[in-house]
């Protein structure tokens, strides 16, 4: 039955992608923003705009139709200029949009959050020549070699920047740093042009199948200590311990230890209730098929809904979970 509707899901995510110009005509979809092509948020953000559309188009006139950019931060400035409605962001993000910090110089009162997705798992892989004790502490011992920590102004680049300096590592002055996406940042590491970088992303990630196919047996995913991460946590405390499955990657005999924290779907508070009501509900009423599309996805479950949200819910998705029996706490009630 699965297959079946990955079939059609996959069918749809063409008719889709191709554009469908009688459809476009009465019905302008909602723009969902997601990151780079080699990450996990733009395939998840297709299979979401595709159950969308496939669910709620021919009926209700609503769709969401994604489009790929420079992640997190990208992602709030089209949001706040109305150039996408909808968009996926790293928890971190959706926090410091909602309080103005971080890179976010103001508080965007215009931000609501629908739900917690999947985990965001923390990448940092260094050549295993350059390791010392396997932490992220070895990075504070590079002396001017080539590092990318993400695309210039993305999420990459700024959740590495919390998490470094959160452990006092001067990444600035002892990295070289290089700024690529994360098709391209695979693609250096395998040609010995940089000796590490930072990928965030949901497991598994094309980017890490790529460079741990070719380079495995010489690369070293960092973990990182209880005491490394109370640290990070110690304004947001939104990570957790993630392990990575042994077998997840090319050439990984063992688990991986590392960190992760919720990326967040978030929409404008100017959409209408009824429109993110529907969406949320369909969302959430078609798991199965978002599951067969992507493995990350695997992790989004009603129960987990309103974890690491750093905005508070839209109306209309406070409605659904109301209905659905969840209490919601106060500072994630609507304003």
């Amino acid at each position: 039955m699965l297959t079946s509707m990955r079939k059609l899901i996959l069918g749809l995510a063409l008719l889709s992608l191709g554009g469908c110009t009688e459809n476009l005509s009465t019905s302008r979809p909602y723009i969902l923003t997601t990151a780079t092509t080699g990450g996990t948020y733009y395939p998840v953000g297709v299979a979401l705009a595709t159950i969308t559309k496939a669910q709620l188009h021919d009926t209700e006139g609503i769709s969401l139709s994604a489009i790929s950019s420079a992640g997190s931060l990208e992602n709030i400035k089209l949001m706040r200029d109305n150039q996408a409605q909808f968009a996926l962001l790293q928890g971190i993000f959706a926090a410091w949009a909602w309080n103005g910090e971080g890179p976010i110089s103001r508080p965007q009162t215009w931000l609501r959050s629908i739900g917690a997705m999947w985990q965001n798992t923390d990448h940092f892989v260094l050549l295993t020549e350059l390791t010392r004790d396997g932490t992220i502490m070895d990075l504070d011992t590079l002396d001017g070699q080539r590092f990318v920590l993400g695309a210039r102004n993305s999420g990459a680049q700024w959740s590495g920047h919390h998490i470094l300096t959160s452990l006092g590592i001067d990444y600035e002055s002892k990295f070289s740093l290089a700024y690529m996406g994360y098709g391209p940042t695979a693609g250096a590491i395998q040609d010995g042009t940089i000796v590490g970088m930072n990928i965030p992303a949901g497991v598994p990630v094309t980017a890490i199948t790529r460079a741990f196919a070719i380079a495995g047996a010489d690369l070293t995913l960092l973990s990182f200590t209880d005491s490394q991460l109370e640290r990070i946590n110690a304004r947001y405390p939104l990570w957790s311990r993630y392990v990575i499955q042994a077998g997840t990657y090319p050439n990984q005999a063992d688990d991986l230890q590392t960190i992760a924290h919720p990326n967040v779907l978030a929409v404008r508070a100017d959409i209408p209730d009824e429109a993110v009501y529907k969406i949320t509900r369909t969302i959430f009423e078609n798991l199965a098929a978002l599951h067969e599309i992507h493995k990350a996805t695997r992790e989004v479950t009603l129960d987990k809904a309103l974890t690491g949200l750093g905005a508070p819910l839209h109306p209309g998705a406070a409605r659904y979970y109301r209905e659905q029996g969840i209490e919601i706490p106060a500072r994630l009630a609507p304003p």
